[in-house]
């Protein structure tokens, strides 16, 4: 099921159950999607189904910042409200790679282009980024190429 579809499904349900935080992170993030949309292919457009999970990457990431700045403030009851909402959104992300599997990816791919050092880094995470296909944020895959490209 596409992701917008999956979208209006759960809004659906959150409201059946009165459940206020699902609803409000899901009409957030459809909200989300359907802007990118527009200013990616116009009013009429809609994105791929890849191009939508990186929207909403984007959310979590700005909601994991928002929940270190909240820690560090002292401010646990907002914190616990934005990790509630990366629980929601983390739903709609494809499964996470384990470090095994992010291990060997990196190393294959190192291996089948003859990367040898950090001016490689750049090649080697465009490839990495096109077969992770959203599996692993790229912060993940940049320090594991880091540590095997001196």
């Amino acid at each position: 099921m596409p992701i917008s579809a999956q979208l209006t499904e759960d809004m659906k349900t959150a409201m059946k159950a009165k459940d206020t935080v699902t609803l409000n992170v899901v009409r957030g993030l459809k909200s989300a999607i359907k802007y990118a949309a527009i200013e990616k292919h116009g009013a009429e457009g809609e994105l791929e189904e890849a191009e939508a999970i990186a929207v909403v990457r984007k959310e979590v990431k700005k909601r994991q910042d928002s929940v270190a700045s909240y820690e560090a403030a002292n401010r646990a009851d907002l914190a616990e409200t934005e990790k509630a909402e990366i629980a929601v959104l983390e739903k709609y992300l494809p499964a996470a790679m384990s470090a095994d599997e992010v291990e060997k990816l990196v190393n294959s791919v190192i291996l089948e282009l003859g990367a040898t050092s950090k001016k490689d880094m750049g090649a080697v995470m465009k490839v990495l980024g096109e077969r992770a296909e959203g599996r692993v944020d790229n912060r993940t895959l940049s320090s594991e190429v880091g540590k095997r490209l001196a």
